[in-house]
């Protein structure tokens, strides 16, 4: 008894700290909050390395966690490739997008595209993508943090209404008063602390082993029961042909869908100078990576010391995975509710959470504002002061209709709308992004094109998924309507996205662009600074009065 109330309490007081913190973070970043520049675009306050980090703090979320570590407890070599493809979706964004979108003025991805291609239109299609892309994603990570939270206090389930509408209330007020510079100091914040959280847990984990990685994944191995088939991948779609394209398909759907998330392509556009982005790269893949290996090493802990039975009895998807296993590396403890480990584990998760949700809910809320503005309320016309107001109200708008829709999807899988909204992202914002960068006479039209011709695809075909029916961890298992065999029909709709794209563009060729736009972004530090109105460089020296030319 001693031991459970110890555990609740220190879960206590790690969140109330976490909370108190985040909130004073927030205050302090609403000072100067009543100006667009710094309510949109704060990051630039962050410079590379808190900018970096701040990356990071919005790639890494509860899927990335939860999600991830079942996925390598549950399927072995597929987690663990799901895990590679995290990471080199997040230096994909860095390497590739990062310096090409970073602009002043320009705070979503309708504002870019918009000044891109010299075309206001594309602002209300870019808004739509936004928000089919981010909601579903809001949706499930609100649901998340209210059951961490019940998990973490020991709550009953009839409880989890109220964690979820308590969560909602925190994340509107992280992303209302606290804007991009506050959400960014969270996310910095929770870096850290998620990141010691998970290297702590791996390091305990190997330490069962001996230290010896391949140890770990002999008993993972055995404790899967699948033999052979745990190293291979294939295992959670199968080794037929259609398994294999499912995967391929997932794999690419998960790496150009995180990579263009607009709450992560939000963070790049403050962002100023190529050595700044460079310097950023660093610091966002780096704990990224760090945090990728040790959720493979608890995930192999996690098949070891708990066994595939046990996890699948607990969660057929393996979401509970990252939780159980310290109840296994504290069997002295009396359960796992009464684990000092669990408490840290569970704080940890719960700060992933409602970070990234206070993440998402400002960029969609950022979205509303700007990219859905009645076209007669120009910028110059309307104070900042009362375009800030608007963009607060959004953010609570967003926060209400965000609960209550979690309320609708209690007892359902949430990997059916994670597999949506990442197929959604994948299929659409990659072609419009890539073509408007890079090739010479993109037009708006492309952009309609690929975001009102390839969203209904992507629905349609989820609909008679795998991933609705016909399985027993479908959003309906008990009915069975399904004829396409992939569960992420990333393979048909990212092809789809990029074909319209290029003959809406082609539909469309007498929408040219402006005369003073700047061409597609081909590299070359002289190209970038005039293609992106970047002051030229200052002589590293002054320059002698003999040396210079009279």
């Amino acid at each position: 008894m001693s031991a459970s109330f110890d555990a609740r309490s220190l879960a206590l007081v790690v969140f109330l700290a976490f909370v108190a913190v985040s909130l004073l973070l927030c205050g302090v970043a609403a000072a100067d909050q009543d100006d667009p520049e710094h309510f949109y675009a704060g990051g630039a306050a962050l410079g590379p390395v808190g900018g970096g980090l701040a990356v990071a703090g919005d790639y890494v979320s509860a899927a990335t966690l939860l999600s991830t570590t079942g996925a390598v407890a549950l399927t072995g070599a597929d987690g663990i490739l799901f895990a590679c493809a995290s990471v080199a979706s997040l230096a994909l964004v860095m390497v590739v997008l990062a310096r090409p979108l970073r602009r002043t003025g320009v705070y979503t991805l309708g504002d870019f595209l918009a000044e891109r291609l010299a075309d206001p239109s594309v602002r209300r299609a870019l808004g739509i993508a936004t928000l089919v892309v981010l909601f579903p994603l809001l949706v499930v990570q609100l649901t998340t943090a209210g059951r961490i939270m019940i998990a973490m206090f020991g709550l009953p389930a009839g409880a989890l209404t109220g964690c979820t509408v308590a969560c909602g209330a925190l994340m509107v007020c992280y992303s209302a008063f606290g804007g991009m510079r506050g959400t960014g100091y969270i996310q910095i914040l929770k870096t850290f602390v998620v990141v010691a959280v998970i290297l702590l847990l791996a390091g305990q984990v190997l330490s069962r082993f001996g230290w010896s990685p391949a140890s770990l994944f002999d008993a993972a191995q055995r404790g899967s029961g699948q033999g052979g088939s745990y190293a291979l991948p294939g295992l959670q779609f199968g080794h037929d042909l259609a398994g294999r394209l499912d995967l391929l398909g997932f794999l690419l759907t998960l790496v150009l869908g995180a990579a263009c998330m607009p709450h992560i392509t939000m963070r790049l556009h403050p962002m100023r100078g190529a050595r700044s982005v460079r310097r950023a790269t660093g610091w966002a893949v780096g704990p990224v990576a760090l945090l990728c290996t040790g959720v493979v090493v608890i995930g192999l802990g996690a098949s070891a010391l708990v066994g595939s039975k046990l996890l699948h009895a607990s969660d057929p998807g393996g979401n509970t995975a990252l939780l159980l296993v310290t109840s296994a590396l504290d069997p002295e403890a009396g359960g796992p509710r009464h684990s000092m480990l669990f408490a840290v584990v569970a704080c940890a998760v719960f700060a992933t959470t409602l970070s990234t949700v206070a993440g998402i809910t400002l960029a969609a809320a950022s979205s509303l504002a700007r990219d859905f503005a009645r076209p007669g309320r120009s910028a110059g016309r309307r104070s900042m002061a009362h375009e800030v107001r608007f963009a607060r109200w959004a953010v609570a708008g967003v926060g209400a209709a965000a609960v209550l829709l979690s309320a609708q999807t209690y007892g359902r899988n949430p990997q059916v709308m994670l597999a949506f909204s990442f197929a959604a992202a994948s299929s659409v914002l990659p072609p419009v992004l890539l073509y408007a960068l890079f090739r010479r006479g993109f037009t708006a039209g492309g952009v309609r094109w690929a975001v009102y011709g390839t969203l209904p695809v992507v629905a349609f075909l989820m609909a008679f998924s795998p991933a609705v029916s016909g399985t027993p961890i479908a959003l309906l298992p008990d009915s069975d309507f399904h004829w396409f065999p992939l569960q992420t029909p990333g393979l048909v709709t990212i092809p789809t996205g990029f074909l319209l794209a290029y003959l809406g563009s082609r539909r469309h060729r007498g929408a040219h662009r402006r005369p003073d736009a700047p061409p597609p972004y081909a590299g070359g530090e002289a190209f970038h600074e005039a293609a992106f109105d970047v002051a030229p460089p200052k002589p590293p020296f002054p320059v002698a009065p003999w040396a210079r030319r009279r």
